[in-house]
């Protein structure tokens, strides 16, 4: 039966809160997929006595999700006291009340609703008026900006920690950078004054949800001039009154990269990538320096096959990117071709997936220092779901409201060392320093 916690309190913020965690948008794809890592991870030993819930609008999928995950747990022969800890939670997003009997029962908030910029606000508002902690893997870096704008004082106020983008987009590149300023501090004491990441390897799919964000970041920008300023600008998230102004590299063509010996492309998820780790550099008071550069980019081959591919890749991304923006090819796209909302990659593709990422770091000296971060699931599902489900884990456990006040954060500068040792330990995570000349 549905759990629908009573809200009626003098101080919400007094309030003894029987969740550690709330996994809002739970039957969504993605949804789904981290309420079964949290059900198999949170069923052992030293986690059985995590209480948690899943939530979302709809009864019926709920219950049966709920249903699912205990048949599951039991197939495993988990302990059977873990499908007790799971609560169902009834909360929709057009019902501030409902959100707020949620967000004043948990320390934490889990969210997976997106397209953000149409259903992720009221959801921020409560959690930032409760003063809830909350992570999601929004891409959506104009989403972050209004959200930061309209609330980042009334978050300080309520101690609400807000972690965006704790997915795909971006914990490996956040932490990637972040491990790799740590290495350089070790090895040369300074920090890298520019960073190269480079996808290397990839393998993976995207979901109908991923695809409607990206529709709706499309159908912004293209209505409205100030929203592609925005989206133009490398500091858009650096939110302090004298950010930098170093131009950034922008790489959004086919170019070759003489000194490893590879073509590049343009990685599509580097726009919200690039603005996360600037921002980290911010709330960790410039630690990689306000002259820092960052790019990124798809590692292709050498020879002329690298660069045919580099070539048809760059003009399949802008022709996407074109067609998104024009209403009508766009809905065109998202009725007749793209994934639709709710699919995603098969199991079998979560499970055989996998990510390797590059960093190459140069300190003003010019010494150089070469890392990695790889994962072994599909970068936005099967990993995503572990990195997001620690994300929340981790600041709920580990991070107390003394070390990290309120306010919007991210995934580097809220949980550092702490976050990149949970993903190591439970997540499949691999951070590590690349010990060869060699750009491979």
């Amino acid at each position: 039966m549905p759990y629908s916690p009573d809200a009626n309190t003098s101080s919400k913020a007094q309030l003894k809160r029987p969740y550690t965690l709330v996994l809002y948008g739970a039957t969504s794809f993605v949804g789904q997929i981290t309420a079964r890592y949290l059900a198999h991870f949170l069923s052992d030993q030293e986690h059985r006595d995590v209480r948690w819930a899943i939530a979302g609008r709809n009864a019926e999928k709920l219950e049966k999700l709920h249903f699912q995950l205990t048949q599951e747990q039991d197939a495993e022969k988990a302990h059977d006291t873990s499908a007790a800890n799971v609560d169902i939670i009834i909360a929709n997003s057009d019902n501030a009340a409902s959100l707020d009997k949620m967000t004043t029962q948990t320390k934490v908030i889990i969210s997976t609703v997106g397209p953000y910029l149409k259903y992720g606000e009221s959801l921020i508002k409560s959690c930032v008026e409760n003063g809830t902690d909350y992570v999601d893997l929004t891409g959506e870096a104009i989403f972050i900006k209004d959200m930061l704008d309209k609330y980042q004082d009334k978050a300080q106020q309520s101690g609400a920690r807000i972690v965006n983008s704790c997915g795909f987009d971006s914990i490996p590149s956040d932490l990637g950078v972040y491990f790799t300023q740590q290495q350089s501090e070790t090895n040369f004491n300074a920090p890298c004054s520019t960073i190269h990441m480079r996808v290397k390897a990839a393998k993976g799919g995207l979901s109908g949800g991923t695809l409607a964000s990206m529709a709706t970041i499309f159908e912004e920008s293209g209505k409205n001039k100030s929203r592609r300023q925005q989206l133009a600008n490398p500091y858009l998230l650096n939110n302090d009154s004298d950010a930098p102004n170093v131009r950034q590299d922008n790489i959004n063509k086919p170019q070759y990269d003489a000194e490893y010996g590879h073509w590049l492309a343009p990685f599509i998820m580097a726009s919200i990538n690039t603005r996360i780790v600037h921002r980290s550099n911010q709330l960790l008071s410039y630690q990689y320096s306000r002259e820092f550069k960052y790019d990124e980019a798809m590692w292709m081959q050498n020879g002329v096959k690298g660069q045919l591919i580099s070539y048809g890749m760059s003009a399949g991304i802008f022709g996407f990117i074109t067609a998104m923006t024009f209403k009508r090819s766009r809905e065109f796209l998202s009725n007749h071709v793209l994934t639709k909302s709710g699919d995603g990659p098969s199991k079998s593709d979560q499970d055989n997936g996998y990510f390797d990422l590059r960093f190459f770091g140069k300190t003003a000296n010019n010494e150089t220092i070469k890392t990695k971060v790889t994962g072994n699931k599909d970068p936005g599902y099967g990993s995503t779901s572990q990195m997001l489900a620690q994300s929340a884990l981790c600041l709920a456990q580990d991070i107390t409201k003394d070390e990290v006040k309120g306010g919007f954060w991210t995934p580097a500068s809220a949980m550092g060392n702490k976050l990149l040792t949970r993903l190591e330990n439970n997540a499949g995570i691999c951070f590590e320093v690349v010990n060869s000349d060699k750009a491979d």
